[in-house]
């Protein structure tokens, strides 16, 4: 039973500073910590569950030879896996592929989503339909969008080639098959699925910008752009903060769209280390192997962002 708190009497009996009363207190203390515990618990018990237990055995299995058949034997290698994986090439060929991917879609989605997200906040005709039409993307499966762009990339029949037959430029390029091409076709598919959710989270901000600030700055002589970089800019920069670090770690640990899509080719030049990792563990069995490289990525993301986080903050305070 919860204890109750102290009354007049208590107070009288027991002035502040004695032994009794400082007892009692820690008592109510103590209580309330163990009932927030309890509160707090129904809700952390799915965390631990289903991503600190699995990430806790998952690093446990990167210093083993785990491999995957019916009936597993493994023992501790120590840092076995870690010395066999600095020598591989193909890992962090498909590490670089992937900083490449990450840092392109994750930037050209917040170029492109300021840019909707603007157009949708002003009193454009058919706001409506148009924010339902922005959000389209945002309610499609991501293998339902990778079978979609495959038809348009399509080398044969697809859109994209027609069109480009029909104004006159070569009309028979495999986008996903061409060495030069495949990365950044698909580059262009992450953007267009991960646009709704930076523009959604984007108009929001900008809808709680106080219009007295664009006034003042219109009154000043400002123009359009410059009212963008002194009041939107300056405005959404949490925001903008908040949602690239997210989008960084998104996209960087794609999976699904990039192996429906050209399953890493052609010749690895579309391979992601989510999908290169995938590959290790599930097609050549090696789960042991495969865990060091999901250590290893966890590792470097997480310093990336603390390095970007920290750069951030510490420009903020300079403010």
């Amino acid at each position: 039973m919860t204890q109750s708190l102290p009354t007049a009497l208590d107070l009288a009996e027991h002035p502040p500073g004695s032994k009794k009363r400082k007892s009692r207190i820690s008592g109510i203390e103590r209580s309330r910590r163990r009932e927030a515990i309890l509160l707090v618990m129904p809700s952390l018990l799915p965390i631990i569950v289903l991503s600190i237990a699995p990430l806790v055995m998952g690093i446990a299995l990167a210093f083993t030879d785990a491999r995957l058949v019916r009936n597993p034997e493994y023992q501790f290698v120590g840092m076995d896996n870690f010395v066999r994986l600095m020598d591989n090439g193909f890992f962090w060929d498909s590490f670089r592929i992937g900083m490449v991917w990450a840092v392109s879609v994750t930037a050209l989605q917040l170029v492109a989503s300021m840019g909707l997200a603007l157009l949708l906040n002003s009193n454009m005709k058919l706001q409506g339909l148009t924010r339902l039409l922005a959000l389209i993307p945002w309610a499609m499966p991501p293998v339902v969008v990778a079978i979609m762009w495959r038809m348009i990339y399509s080398p044969n029949a697809g859109p994209l080639n027609a069109f480009m037959g029909a104004v006159g430029l070569p009309d028979d390029i495999n986008w996903l098959g061409n060495f030069s091409l495949a990365l950044p076709a698909v580059i262009v598919v992450g953007v267009w699925v991960g646009m709704p959710q930076t523009t959604v989270t984007l108009l929001a901000g900008l809808q709680q910008v106080p219009s007295e600030l664009y006034e003042a700055a219109a009154v000043d002589g400002a123009g359009a752009w410059r009212r963008f970089t002194t009041v939107t800019l300056p405005s959404l920069r949490p925001i903008i903060v908040s949602i690239t670090s997210l989008n960084f770690i998104w996209n960087f640990n794609s999976f699904s769209l990039i192996y429906v899509l050209t399953e890493g080719g052609p010749g690895g030049k579309t391979m992601l280390p989510m999908l290169f990792t995938y590959i290790e563990a599930f097609k050549n069995r090696n789960i042991g192997y495969a865990a060091a490289m999901g250590v290893v990525l966890v590792i470097v993301v997480v310093l990336l962002l603390a390095l970007f986080l920290r750069a951030q903050f510490r420009e903020e305070k300079e403010k």
